[in-house]
């Protein structure tokens, strides 16, 4: 055992009786020490229910002979943190965790590790540790969020955030907006569309590290609790069957994951986060592969932000081990991949079944014959860039306009609520990538103005920093390089051209190359706006988005 460095043996006296003083008897010290993760907090709506889900799989450990030891790591809340300064240090975050996750699990050698997350940037930092460390791991999030309702329709945070856009424009009152407020988020769990928490929980599924029902089973539901014990006792049959966790994040398993995420209509985050993690495990993911694999794989969901279903439904309706099976008749499952079960996914989905086709289309009546998500690139974005597809009116697939220019989302927000953004125009927001940011920030603000004002199917907005998994509209984002690495989103002048095709992915500046040449000769990007503490530190380790915004090796 692992733990047998910092427990056996005459010279380890001094180490056991530490154990001792926190009440650990010589049977617990004795068994397999199991690692617990716990992002519990008090600010994340879908953490405030994690010390819960942490004591289940600590009593699921305890069954299966194993003694659990808790840890905590931070989480930001995304949706608390938009809009404003704290929302840079969100991606940011990711490294910290998995760092604090690497730096406790090899200064107290743990036999395992169980991870419970449940929001943005906690569950991939969880898994780029989990691949950094490869020991055995299971990943048993928090669950989602159950929708609200309103006047007998579902709403949920993002009905809130467009409802601001809504007031601006006359379109709401204000004590409507209030009574949106007050009932859009009616529990814990991470919040109930398929934005970026619940896109990753379900990716955690199909890749293969979290049970089946990981990224569905509502966070109220005793399911979910069930599924917390059912981990604590998986943990330790991966535990001495020596299951790693590089031996089921392979190469295949990631395939297996982007077209589950293709065929849900993830949130783009998944672009910056599948990349990273598998970064972790010595695989490099090329952007084009997500393009490759949208090609087979139909976009079979629309839930909210792109349509009105939710997690909930989701689940209901087979949850993501029928999706898998659906698409594997595809062959863009390999159905060999070894999972946390112990079993592979074709075993795993044997006895799956969808339940709701209004909500799992069928294969020969999807939304669209392509995934979720494409990436574009084109002389504005060489390195690449990415929107969500299916969330996108079908009129503004292919797109040209006159470029508004801000080199800051709070400046394009103030031009957007008051009225300066009109039908056509493209919005351009640049320095918020991951060094000029620094910390590429998530636009929901800005989004979600634009939606609220009623220009989403009108007007595209075009940024090197990032997207809320909330997003809808023509919101094309992770533009590499960024303004600050010297990038053409740098050399935009207010009323350029830009033209959009998505469906031939491709992104151009309609600027000839020699005056492009002639403004990149007098181009001087602005420095990162913060020069101090751990985002200027930040910005000179991490990457382009193009790979993964890791930091540098």
């Amino acid at each position: 055992m692992r733990s047998d460095l910092m427990k056996k043996g005459l010279e380890r006296a001094p180490h056991r009786s530490l154990f001792k003083a926190m009440g650990y008897t010589d049977e617990e010290i004795a068994r397999p020490l199991i690692g617990v993760v716990n992002s519990a907090n008090e600010i994340v709506p879908g953490h405030i229910h994690l010390d819960l889900i942490t004591e289940d799989v600590k009593a699921g450990i305890r069954m299966a002979g194993g003694t659990p030891v808790e840890f905590p790591v931070i989480g930001v809340c995304d949706g608390i943190a938009m809009g404003h300064t704290g929302m840079k240090y969100s991606l940011a975050s990711r490294e910290l965790i998995a760092d604090s996750i690497e730096i406790m699990a090899v200064a107290h050698p743990f036999d395992a590790l169980v991870m419970v997350p449940n929001c943005d940037k906690i569950i991939p930092g969880m898994l780029m540790a989990a691949l950094r460390l490869n020991i055995p791991t299971i990943v048993i999030s928090g669950g989602p969020m159950l929708a609200g309702t309103l006047e007998g329709k579902t709403v949920d945070l993002i009905s809130v955030f467009e409802g601001v856009g809504k007031v601006k424009s006359g379109r709401m009152k204000e004590k409507e907006l209030k009574a949106l407020e007050d009932c859009a988020c009616p529990g814990c769990g991470s919040c109930a569309g398929m934005y970026t928490a619940n896109s990753m929980n379900c990716v955690t599924e199909a890749l293969g590290l979290g049970l089946p029902g990981n990224g569905t089973v509502p966070a109220v539901h005793a399911a979910r609790r069930r599924l917390a014990k059912q981990a604590g006792i998986k943990i330790m049959d991966l535990f001495k069957k020596s299951i790693l966790p590089r031996k089921i994040a392979t190469l295949a398993a990631f395939k297996n994951a982007i077209a589950v995420d293709m065929a849900l209509g993830c949130s783009t985050n998944t672009v910056l986060h599948i990349p990273a993690i598998a970064h972790e495990a010595g695989i490099t993911l090329d952007l084009d592969l997500f393009n490759e694999i949208s090609r087979k794989t139909p976009n079979l969901c629309k839930l909210s932000p792109a349509g009105q279903h939710h997690l909930e439904d989701l689940d209901a309706a087979g949850g993501i081990q029928a999706v898998m099976k659906d698409i594997s008749q595809l062959g863009v499952i390999d159905l060999k991949t070894m999972t946390v079960t112990g079993k592979t996914v074709g075993d795993n989905i044997k006895s799956a079944r969808v339940l709701n086709r209004e909500v799992i289309r069928p294969l020969d009546k999807p939304y669209t014959k392509e995934g979720g998500i494409a990436i574009l690139r084109g002389n504005l974005a060489p390195e690449g860039a990415v929107v969500k597809q299916s969330a996108v009116a079908e009129k503004m697939l292919v797109n040209e306009g006159k470029a508004r220019v801000f080199d800051a989302e709070d400046d394009a927000i103030t031009a957007i609520l008051g009225g300066k953004i009109k039908p056509g125009d493209i919005v351009v927001i640049r320095y918020e990538g991951p060094k000029g940011g620094p910390g590429m920030r998530e636009m929901l603000g800005p989004t979600s103005a634009i939606a609220g004002m009623g220009l989403d199917t009108t007007v595209a907005l075009l940024t090197d920093g990032r997207f809320s998994g909330g997003t809808r509209g023509a919101a094309i984002g992770h533009i590499s390089p960024e303004a600050a690495e010297g990038g053409p989103i740098g050399l935009i002048k207010e009323g350029d051209i830009i033209a959009i095709d998505i469906p031939k992915k491709t992104i151009n500046l309609k600027v000839s190359p020699e005056e492009l040449k002639k403004r990149q000769k007098t181009f001087t990007p602005k420095p990162p706006a913060i020069k101090s503490g751990y985002l200027a530190r930040y910005a000179k380790l991490v990457t382009s988005a193009s790979t993964g915004a890791v930091f540098k090796d």
